[in-house]
């Protein structure tokens, strides 16, 4: 599906978005979370914030990270399937660094699992690079989470739209 990338809307997520956000959950991660976890996030959690990407009036991908103090810890991005590997992921994520910056963050971190080359791969060209292993982070099949940090910089961040 081509997409007209100026017109790709990104806003806070709400709770009407919690079904299409679960379809795209499902379809990206053997372990998705529930609509429990993800209303939760959204009424209860005071440090998260959640990025719905739009175009066309649905929701084609979306991305999370809780802020605590000077720093923003990435809970999930993903893109819904059928628009995958035309660079939205690179803007989604250099999306959620700007707002990360904006609410006074100078530093992002995240878990990737140590097989998800492709992820780490997007990771890097955001300025992340790895610090440390968790073991057995993933309770589906106790698969190791690579630990990576990047410093946010206004003026190292990317707009998403370099090669990729």
């Amino acid at each position: 599906m081509p997409v007209d990338h100026a017109k790709l809307v990104y806003r806070p997520m709400s709770l009407a978005d919690i079904p299409a956000v679960l379809l795209i959950e499902q379809e990206s991660f053997s372990s998705p979370w529930t609509e429990e976890s993800f209303v939760n996030e959204l009424k209860n959690n005071m440090f998260a914030r959640y990025l719905a990407l739009e175009y066309g009036g649905q929701l084609i991908g979306y991305g999370g990270m809780w802020i605590i103090m000077d720093e923003a810890h990435v809970t999930n991005i993903a893109i819904r399937s059928d628009v995958r590997g035309i660079g939205l992921g690179h803007r989604l994520m250099a999306q959620l660094q700007r707002t990360a910056l904006f609410y006074g963050a100078a530093r992002m971190t995240l878990e990737v699992r140590v097989s998800n080359e492709h992820a780490q791969r997007l990771y890097r060209k955001h300025g992340f690079q790895p610090s440390g292993v968790r073991p057995n982070y993933y309770s589906d099949n106790n698969e190791d989470a690579l630990i990576m940090w990047a410093e946010l910089d206004e003026s190292r961040l990317g707009t998403g739209e370099e090669s990729h």
